[in-house]
C-alpha cells in the first residue's frame, strides 16, 4: 500500500480535457499552488505549453475518456510517474444544443459517451489504487444544466444529471475507503465552451419561433459570460486543500439562482401534493 502525501509533499491531480477551458485553468493553479498533474488531452501538442511552464511537476498524456484502451494506458503511467493518484478531475466533455426531437440516436449516444460514461471509464480505472493507497478525492464537473434542466439542452442535461446521480451514489460507496466525492456545478464561464466543446443538432421547424432564439442569444453571448475560469480553479483548489470538502459545489451567482428556484419548485410540487401522495399507501 502507498503511502498519503505528507504536508511537505504534493498531492498528485489526474485532470481530464486540460486543453481548453475549465480543465486548462484547473491545471494551471493545481501547478502554479505546488501540486503536480497529469494533464491530459486528445492531443498532448495541446498541452505542451503546460508542461513547459511546470517541467518538474507536470506530465502530459493522450487520453480519450471514450476508448477503455486510452484510459487505461493513461492511468498507468499516471500512477507509474508519482506512484499515486490523490485527486481525479473529470472534466472532459462537451455540450449538446437541440430539442428532445432534434437530436438524433447518434448525437443523443455521443453526448452519453463522453460525459457520462467517460467519466465512468475513469473512475474504474482510478478507483483501485485511490483504494489501495486508503484516500483520494474525485471531482466530478457536472453543469447547473446537471441540477437543473433548460430547453434546448435535453441531452446535455440528461448526461450531466446522469454523472450527478453516479456521485451521490458514489459517494457513499466510496466513504469506508476514505475517498471524497464532489460534483462541481458550473454557470456560464468565459471559456471557448460554447464554440470549441459544442454540438448542435439541425434546428426543427416547429422549435423555429421558441428556441431559435435562445439559440441566437446564446452564441451572441459567448465571450460575455460572468464566470472567471481563473477563480473557479482557485476556489476548487481550496475545496480540496481545506479538506472539508461538500458534496456539491456551485459555481457562480446564476448557477446558484437556478439551483434555489429548482429547490423552491420541488419543495412547492411535495406541499401541494404531499396529503394525497402519502395516501397512496396500503390501508
Amino acid at each position: 500500500m502507498s503511502q498519503p502525501p505528507s504536508a511537505k509533499t504534493p498531492r498528485v491531480w489526474l485532470i481530464t480535457g486540460c486543453s481548453s477551458g475549465l480543465g486548462r485553468a484547473f491545471a494551471n493553479e493545481v501547478l502554479a499552488r505546488g501540486d503536480a498533474a497529469v494533464v491530459s488531452a486528445r492531443n498532448t501538442d495541446a498541452v505542451a505549453d503546460i508542461v513547459a511552464a511546470h517541467p518538474e511537476s507536470a506530465l502530459a498524456v493522450d487520453l480519450d475518456v471514450t476508448s477503455d484502451s486510452s484510459v487505461e494506458s493513461a492511468v498507468e503511467r499516471a500512477v507509474a510517474w508519482r506512484g499515486r493518484i490523490d485527486v481525479l478531475v473529470n472534466n472532459a466533455g462537451f455540450g449538446t444544443v437541440g430539442a428532445t426531437e432534434e437530436i438524433d440516436d447518434v448525437e443523443g449516444r455521443a453526448a452519453f459517451e463522453a460525459n457520462f460514461f467517460g467519466v465512468h471509464r475513469m473512475l474504474k480505472a482510478v478507483l483501485p489504487h485511490m483504494r489501495a493507497q486508503a484516500g483520494g478525492h474525485v471531482l466530478n464537473i457536472s453543469s447547473m444544466l446537471g441540477f437543473s434542466g433548460a430547453a434546448g439542452f435535453s441531452f446535455y442535461s440528461a448526461a450531466k444529471f446522469a454523472v450527478e446521480g453516479l456521485s451521490e451514489s458514489l459517494a457513499k460507496e466510496v466513504a469506508p475507503f476514505g475517498i471524497k466525492v464532489t460534483i462541481i456545478e458550473p454557470g456560464p464561464f468565459r471559456t471557448d465552451f460554447r464554440n470549441r466543446s459544442l454540438h448542435t443538432a439541425p434546428l426543427h421547424e416547429a422549435y423555429r419561433e421558441t428556441l431559435g432564439p435562445f439559440r441566437e442569444n446564446m452564441m451572441a453571448a459567448d465571450g460575455k459570460q460572468p464566470g472567471d475560469p481563473a477563480k473557479a480553479a482557485a476556489l476548487v483548489f481550496d475545496v480540496v486543500d481545506e479538506g472539508d470538502a461538500p458534496l456539491r459545489l456551485p459555481l457562480g451567482e446564476i448557477c446558484i439562482g437556478q439551483m434555489r428556484q429548482k429547490i423552491e419548485q420541488v419543495e412547492g410540487d411535495i406541499a401541494r401534493w404531499q396529503t394525497r401522495s402519502r395516501a397512496t399507501a396500503f390501508d
